[in-house]
């Protein structure tokens, strides 16, 4: 089977995890193990005594690593992925948390995993971020990324802001409402799902536009290529103040009149998956959707 040798691995661990330093620990013993140069994140090393591993920047996982092994959850690997998105990088997840969308090798399991990967049972899957850009006065004033969703809302005010939604230039609607949710496939199981929105297949080349709390119930949501330019305009009438959140983990502040354009970002993130990973399995898990089919054992 040809596969990839992975020579040099990066590792980034959940830094509040008190789990963390032992499960980062047996992956770096496993890689070193069988000749593979080692990157720790310095921000984890920075929180993980006793160790002799090499340091590396994020740009040096990224510029140096062939395979960057995320240990934590689904929050940890979004921040990974969204920092590291310039680079296109190739990312799997140790998950020490409950079941994760993302993070999808257990602890129980890590070194057989780990065996299979670096033997080439291994599948890879393109996942596409989002990239914003926030404009005011025709200027750019600040950028982000994101994995699965951006999201305009009001900001600790209980009144609701004005959004004016263009699909490559061309007027799609107006709403009020408590915000607006722009996700990925990745992100459609997030918090669009919570809103309302459905569930993408990962593979999807499209992006789904949720509604949050709107006034007008016909306000609903809606898919839309993932090729697409979507342009968030804020009202200037009389708004409160809003903010646009990236993965729940970035926030950047808004004032009546800015611009936001959400597009497709030009570097896919590339999610490795053991052999036997199967989605749907994660679905019902996550979801509780219940056992196997009916009449099966």
């Amino acid at each position: 089977m040809t596969h990839a040798r992975f020579d040099t691995v990066g590792l980034i661990g959940k830094y509040s995890d008190p789990g963390m330093s032992d499960a980062l620990g047996r992956v770096a013993d496993f890689l070193t193990a069988r000749d593979r140069r080692v990157l720790l994140d310095e921000s984890t090393a920075a929180v993980c005594a006793g160790h002799d591993l090499e340091v590396a920047t994020r740009a040096g996982l990224g510029e140096h690593a062939d395979l960057i092994i995320v240990v934590g959850g689904d929050g940890t690997l979004l921040n990974a992925a969204r920092t590291l998105a310039d680079y296109g990088p190739l990312l799997v997840g140790v998950n020490l948390g409950r079941l994760g969308f993302l993070t999808d090798i257990s602890p129980d399991h890590l070194e057989d995993r780990l065996e299979a990967i670096l033997e080439g049972y291994y599948h890879v899957e393109d996942r596409f971020l989002l990239k914003a850009s926030i404009q005011r006065d025709g200027q750019t004033i600040s950028e982000a990324t994101a994995l699965n969703d951006t999201v305009i809302h009001k900001w600790e005010i209980a009144r609701m802001i004005e959004v004016d939604t263009y699909i490559d230039g061309r007027f799609l609607n107006s709403i009020r409402a408590d915000g607006l949710i722009v996700s990925t496939p990745t992100g459609s199981t997030a918090y669009a799902l919570s809103g309302g929105g459905p569930i993408l297949e990962p593979s999807l080349n499209a992006m789904t536009l949720v509604p949050i709390c709107p006034h007008t119930l016909s306000n609903r949501p809606i898919v839309v290529g993932g090729d697409r330019h979507v342009e968030l305009r804020v009202s200037a009438n009389g708004q409160p103040q809003a903010q646009l959140t990236c993965d729940g983990q970035m926030n950047l502040g808004l004032a009546a009149g800015d611009r936001v354009i959400i597009s497709k970002h030009p570097a896919p993130l590339h999610l490795l998956h053991p052999a036997d990973h199967d989605h749907y399995e994660i679905l019902r898990a996550k979801l509780h959707w219940g056992g196997p089919p009916l009449g099966t054992d």
